[in-house]
């Protein structure tokens, strides 16, 4: 395997070079296009834990939008607690001012007996509509998020598809 990549000329070795780089652009280009157009940091998340169970499984693929501002109750968004880069998802059980007040919502697990209070960050009781949520969902595709789990737990499995990506790429002939 690496035989044939020796063997390569170097106008060839670079044009893959930049064929791999090109793909990797693309590929930032279009999260962050769809970032802009739903409003949101990460358009896109996976279902990390089973505190949504029946509603969401554990790598449930789930899209976003942020356009609206107006959460309503039994709404389900995602949120990140300050400080932390986690995304939580739960669904709104309260929520507090709205209109030329700024909206504070109260988040639940479905699985969950208690709310998200200590989920929180210290001295924060309501997330902070504008601050805090990172999208509603407003889709969602079952367990096709499961790959992102598994490369999170087993790092190593992450090495080895981002190695066999780069050669696939590097050493295809057109």
């Amino acid at each position: 395997m690496f035989g044939s990549l020796a063997t390569l000329q170097p106008r060839q070795l670079a044009a893959q070079v930049l064929n791999f780089a090109l793909v990797l652009s693309t590929a930032f280009m279009l999260w962050k296009g769809l970032s802009v157009f739903t409003d949101s940091s990460s358009p896109i998340v996976v279902v990390l834990s089973g505190s949504m169970e029946p509603a969401f499984q554990r790598g449930d693929l789930l899209f976003l939008w942020n356009r609206g501002q107006e959460t309503q109750v039994g709404e389900v968004v995602v949120y990140n607690v300050r400080g932390k880069d986690i995304p939580i998802v739960h669904r709104v059980i309260r929520r507090f001012g709205g209109g030329s007040a700024p909206l504070q919502l109260l988040t639940k697990g479905d699985n969950n007996a208690a709310d998200d209070t200590e989920l929180y960050a210290r001295g924060q009781s309501y997330l902070d509509r504008s601050q805090d949520i990172v999208g509603s969902v407003v889709g969602y595709v079952p367990f096709v998020g499961y790959v992102t789990i598994l490369l999170s737990e087993y790092p190593w499995l992450k090495t080895a598809m981002l190695i066999f990506m780069a050669l696939t790429v590097v050493l295809q002939r057109e």
